[in-house]
């Protein structure tokens, strides 16, 4: 049984940095595509960020770009979200998903697996 599980969210000031982790059990990342989404109470689900193992294509959303860095590591099964910058609108859910390969990656509907999330909240 596949799952993924997220982690390094929490509380920080704007401005500050975060990076998350995303742990594979029950398959490998390698091949695959690694995606991380987030969502706001009362928002859509929004697709921030990409990449695809085989090869390090990335792709970010875009309301990502410049402060999202997206990166893995095969070995680890683990795939990674830096954040700098923060901003208050970036407080969300941010949740990390997997699948074949990175076509159409921001539809969320197209991932067939994912993590249970991980807060972040920026606030001063």
């Amino acid at each position: 049984q596949v799952h993924l599980v997220e982690s390094g969210g929490g509380s920080v000031q704007p401005g500050g940095s975060l990076k998350l982790s995303c742990v594979a059990s029950g398959t490998t990342i390698s091949g695959k595509c690694m995606a991380w989404f987030r969502q706001a109470p009362g928002k859509e689900r929004e697709g921030v960020a990409a990449i695809e193992t085989s090869d390090g294509w990335t792709s970010t959303g875009a309301s990502a770009k410049g402060r999202f860095t997206v990166s893995h590591d095969n070995a680890k099964d683990t795939g990674y979200l830096q954040i700098d910058t923060l901003k208050p609108e970036d407080t969300a859910t941010y949740y990390c998903a997997l699948k074949p390969g990175c076509n159409m990656w921001p539809e969320a509907d197209r991932f067939t697996y994912w993590g249970q999330g991980t807060q972040v909240t920026v606030s001063s």
